[in-house]
């Protein structure tokens, strides 16, 4: 279900991108990503989305959850998504109930293997950021993430290509495309088989 869900939300370009290069993605970098749920007080739930600063790099400007790459004192890559969701939002890790790991992705340009898991923030403090890497929250209702119509085609220019139909969620006000995008389409199929 993983890659299929995956390229739904995958330019054309990039997958053919990936069966191309099977053998770098061997050697990729890892990382742990979280997509976190929490109530809000109107006991509606969210998705926690955030907007990376604006910085030298691929990922520079986008939307993302938060995580990011292997430190050494990581044990694994659930560590891994849990100390970095701490460290950009302020979650502490024991307050995170982990319902379980969505399928690996794998991101050509910054050349990452990236796991996502699923989380549960049920009883939220407010977040603090992260200032040098996170410019802001993109508190995204399950209802508009679950809602269709919030799915499009956009034409972007990438690090790998210039004007291309890029299949995308619109969010806030956001285009969440990418790896996020595919990440968010498995997420999207789960839950429909769940609700």
């Amino acid at each position: 279900m993983g890659e299929e869900s995956h390229n739904k939300m995958a330019p054309s370009i990039r997958i053919g991108e990936l069966s191309r290069i099977k053998n770098e993605r061997k050697t990729a970098k890892k990382a742990g990503v979280m997509a976190l749920f929490y109530p809000t007080e109107q006991n509606n739930t969210n998705l926690l989305l955030m907007l990376r600063k604006t910085y030298k790099g691929v990922h520079s400007n986008q939307i993302g959850f938060p995580g990011g790459k292997v430190e050494k004192e990581d044990k694994n890559l659930l560590d891994t998504a849990l100390r970095e969701t701490f460290e950009e939002v302020g979650v502490p890790q024991n307050r995170v109930e982990v319902m379980g790991k969505l399928s690996s992705i794998y991101i050509p340009p910054s050349n990452f293997e990236v796991q996502p898991y699923v989380g549960l923030y049920p009883n939220p403090a407010p977040f603090v950021i992260q200032e040098s890497e996170v410019e802001h929250l993109v508190e995204v209702s399950l209802l508009d993430f679950m809602d269709d119509s919030k799915i499009s085609t956009q034409k972007l220019s990438t690090s790998y290509a210039d004007n291309i139909d890029v299949p995308a969620f619109k969010l806030n006000g956001y285009v969440v495309w990418g790896a996020t995008a595919m990440i968010m389409s498995e997420l999207k199929e789960l839950l429909k088989q769940l609700l």
